[in-house]
């Protein structure tokens, strides 16, 4: 039994989720999140990309509400998928072609959310080491010594775990 087959059984399992209005109008909402959703994601791959982390940030909650949404939506048409492969086909045919768009988006977005945590990691890592490291004298001292030694910096941390 491949993925999708345990998932349509999960799913048979769970109460019906009736759809919240007519199959035109929900099908509708769904292509119009669905691709709200694909442009904020769009929006935040471009600014990472340019390096604008901060404005890229501020795109997380309208993504993430825009995903919630979305994903209701979905959960309600594939508990009503055969009635809507009955009554209107060309519907889901239509939000296929926008899911296909997402998914496209989604890896594109994941690669480079991860190329830039991975910069900023290494970012973070090459400032704490360079901090961490002692400063070393320029001069000598009387007797040829280089004095006392300096203390490096201590405090600086990465999380990986994220």
């Amino acid at each position: 039994m491949n993925s999708h087959q345990l998932r349509a059984q999960t799913l048979a399992k769970k109460p019906p989720v009736p759809l919240p209005g007519e199959p035109e109008e929900v099908c509708a909402e769904a292509t119009e999140t669905l691709t709200k959703l694909v442009n904020v994601m769009n929006n935040e791959t471009t600014l990472l990309r340019a390096g604008r982390l901060l404005e890229a940030s501020e795109l997380a909650a309208p993504k993430a509400e825009l995903a919630q949404k979305y994903v209701g939506l979905a959960r309600a048409i594939q508990h009503n998928a055969k009635t809507l492969q009955e009554t209107a086909p060309h519907l889901l045919m239509a939000l296929q072609k926008h899911q296909s768009a997402l998914a496209t988006q989604m890896a594109e977005n994941m690669r480079v959310l991860a190329t830039a945590k991975s910069l900023s990691e290494e970012i973070v890592g090459d400032v704490a080491a360079q901090l961490g490291q002692a400063q070393k004298p320029k001069t000598y001292g009387i007797n040829g010594s280089t004095g006392p030694k300096a203390q490096s910096l201590q405090g600086v941390s990465i999380n990986k775990t994220s």
